[in-house]
């Protein structure tokens, strides 16, 4: 058997679903992130904050979005150490309610392929409800 017989190969195609998620955050997933992150504004944590301020309600951190939208990629790949780079935009903020919370959905799908350098473009499409959060969210990686 020639060397070729024992490799794996992936196909992969511009289109195809790699990966999906969906997170429930609450206002206690809030708290335990800004004891993480030390980020402890109060629009994070407080109604009466937040509405002084013109916001909608008490929004998820910037950078809990951003980190869950790439966690699908992350577990498909299955090392994080695959990913050449990460860029968002943040389109709208996630309103986490007192009681609700907030459901974050997150869809990734190969953008590109450069088949010659063994990469490829993950686009994320990362929404709560109806309410794309992330625009050009977009994930560079080295393929398996």
């Amino acid at each position: 058997m020639s060397e070729q017989d024992h490799e794996v190969v992936h196909a992969y195609a511009v289109g195809d679903q790699v990966a999906a998620a969906s997170y429930h955050l609450t206002r206690d997933s809030l708290v335990r992130y800004a004891g993480a992150s030390g980020d402890f504004n109060a629009i994070h944590y407080r109604d009466d904050v937040a509405a002084e301020v013109g916001l909608p309600g008490v929004l998820a951190h910037g950078m809990l979005t951003m980190g869950l939208a790439v966690q699908p990629v992350i577990d498909w790949l299955g090392d994080p150490t695959l990913v050449d780079g990460y860029q968002v935009r943040f389109t709208r903020p996630v309103v986490v309610d007192p009681v609700a919370g907030a459901d974050l959905t997150v869809t990734a799908k190969i953008g590109q392929i450069d088949e010659a350098a063994g990469t490829a473009r993950i686009d994320l499409t990362t929404t709560v409800g109806d309410d794309t959060v992330l625009g050009k969210a977009q994930v560079r990686v080295r393929l398996p």
